[in-house]
C-alpha cells in the first residue's frame, strides 16, 4: 500500500501519587488536568478535576473511548458499565453519593464517591479505568493521567509486497493479507508484470501459489493487491474507457479466482488531485460498482484502500464506496512525506472525517511502518481503539521489525 509523495499502578498507588499534592494545588489543578489515551488527548464535556487526591472524570466520555458500554439508571441514580472481553462479561456498578462499587457483584471501596458536576457524572478514574485492565500512570510534573489502553482483539490487514519475503512468518498472525503482485500500468492495462507489483519468482520450493495457499490453511485471507497511482493518467485512461475499464475488471477478478485468492485489494491512488473532481469520483463509483459486483459474484471479498479526506487527493467518494465494497481502508498516513511519526491529529482527523461518512464497521485504520516504530505505532493503533473501528492495516511486511512487533502485540490480539 504505497502512497503518493508516503501505550499499571494500582489504585492504592495512583491515589497514593495525587494524595502527595497539597489540598491547596490539588485545588489549583482543577480543571487543568490533561488526560492522555495511548498518547492522544481524550476530550470531555466537563475538565477532570482532582479531588481529595483522586482524579474525577466525565463517565461517559472515558468509557466511551475505552469501548464500555454504560447504561445510567435516573430513578436509583446509578452508572452500570459493562464490557465483554475474552467470552467473559466484567460488570461494575457504581451510584452516586456511594462509597463502594460493585464489581461482578463484589463491593469495592472507593476513593472518592462518584458525583454529579455540570449535569455531568463524575467518577474515580483510576478505579474505573483499571476495573476493565488499562493501566494508569501520573506525571506531577505536567499534571498528566497517561492511560493504555487493554489489549483489543480486531480485525488486521498485512500487506506483502516488494520487499516482504523475510517476514513472510507474520502472515498466520493476521486476519488477511493482501499480496501486491499486481498494478495498472501506464497504459491502462492490469497486469501481473513489471518492475515493483508483480508476480514474484519461486524461492527454491517456496511459490507464490504456495504461499497463497498456506495463508489460507492458516487461517489468514489471501487477498490480490491491485495497485497504481495516477502519475501518467493511467487511472484517467482506465476510467474513460469503458471497453478498457470492462477488461480490466474481468482480468482482475479471474486472476483472483484462479490464483486461489479470497478476496481483492484496490489500491488505486492519485485521483483528484486536478480536473473535474466530481466527474473523477463519478467514474471510480462506477468502476468500483462494476468489480464489487463481478467478485461478490465469484465469491470475492472487495477491499477499498482510499487516501485520507484529509488529503489532497480529492477523488473518493467514501459514503458510495462502502456501500459497494466490504470494507475501505484509510490511508492515514503520508501527511508529512513519511519522514517520521505520522501527526495523530492529522490521524484523528482523517477517522472523524471518513466516520461522517460510512459506519465503523466498514473502516479499517492504514497504518504505514515506513512512518511509525515502536514507540509511535502503538498511539496510531490506539485511536482505532477509540473510535471502534472494525481493524488496522499495516504496510507492509519488511518494514514491521521485532520491536514494532511486539508493540502491535500488546496493543492487538492478534489472530
Amino acid at each position: 500500500m504505497k502512497i503518493l509523495g508516503r501505550i499499571l499502578l494500582s489504585s492504592a498507588i495512583l491515589a497514593g501519587s495525587f494524595s502527595a499534592i497539597p489540598l491547596h494545588r490539588a485545588e489549583a489543578a482543577a480543571g487543568k488536568v490533561s488526560i492522555m489515551l495511548d498518547g492522544y488527548p481524550l476530550s470531555f464535556p466537563v475538565q477532570p478535576t482532582v479531588m481529595k487526591g483522586t482524579t474525577m472524570v466525565p463517565f461517559r466520555a472515558i468509557s466511551e473511548a475505552l469501548g464500555i458500554t454504560v447504561l445510567w439508571n435516573q430513578k436509583e441514580q446509578k452508572i452500570t458499565a459493562t464490557k465483554a472481553t475474552g467470552g467473559e462479561t466484567k460488570q461494575v456498578v457504581l451510584t452516586i453519593g456511594g462509597k463502594n462499587a460493585l464489581v461482578d457483584g463484589q463491593s469495592v471501596p472507593l476513593a472518592n464517591a462518584p458525583q454529579t458536576i455540570q449535569n455531568s457524572t463524575m467518577i474515580p478514574l483510576s478505579f474505573f479505568s483499571q476495573q476493565f485492565g488499562a493501566d494508569v500512570s501520573w506525571d506531577q510534573s505536567t499534571q498528566t493521567v497517561s492511560i493504555t489502553s487493554p489489549q483489543k482483539d480486531m480485525y488486521t490487514m498485512g500487506f506483502y509486497a516488494l520487499s516482504s519475503f523475510d517476514e513472510r512468518a507474520y502472515i498466520p498472525s493476521f486476519s488477511s493479507i493482501a499480496f501486491g503482485w499486481s498494478r495498472i500500468d501506464a497504459n491502462g492495462q492490469f497486469t501481473v508484470e513489471g518492475k515493483e507489483y508483480k508476480w514474484p519468482q519461486a524461492a527454491g520450493e517456496i511459490t507464490p501459489e504456495s504461499i497463497i495457499q498456506d495463508a489460507a490453511q492458516q487461517g489468514t485471507s489471501p487477498y490480490l493487491m491491485v495497485y497504481s497511482v495516477d502519475s501518467n493518467l493511467e487511472l484517467t485512461k482506465n476510467l474513460a474507457d469503458a471497453s478498457l475499464q470492462e477488461n480490466t475488471v474481468t482480468q482482475i477478478v479471474e486472476t483472483a479466482s484462479s490464483k486461489g485468492f479470497k478476496g481483492i485489494a484496490l489500491d488505486l491512488e492519485g485521483l483528484g488531485l486536478t480536473g473535474d473532481k466530481n466527474k473523477v469520483k463519478s467514474d471510480y463509483n462506477a468502476f468500483i460498482k462494476n468489480l464489487s459486483g463481478k467478485a461478490h459474484q465469484a465469491g470475492l471479498k472487495l477491499t477499498v484502500i482510499l487516501h485520507p479526506l484529509n488529503s489532497s487527493y480529492f477523488g473518493y467518494d467514501y459514503k458510495t464506496l462502502s456501500s459497494l465494497a466490504d470494507n475501505l481502508v484509510i490511508m492515514a498516513y503520508a501527511f508529512e512525506q513519511e519522514k517520521g511519526p505520522e501527526p495523530l491529529n492529522k490521524v484523528d482527523e482523517a477517522i472523524r472525517l471518513a466516520l461522517k461518512e460510512t459506519n465503523k464497521d466498514k473502516l479499517i485504520l492504514g497504518i504505514s511502518l515506513g512512518s511509525e516504530n515502536a514507540a509511535t505505532v502503538s498511539s496510531k493503533i490506539g485511536l482505532a481503539k477509540r473510535y471502534d473501528l472494525k481493524g488496522v492495516a499495516f504496510w507492509r511486511l519488511g518494514l514491521v521489525g521485532n520491536p514494532a512487533w511486539a508493540q502491535i502485540n500488546q496493543s492487538i490480539k492478534m489472530k
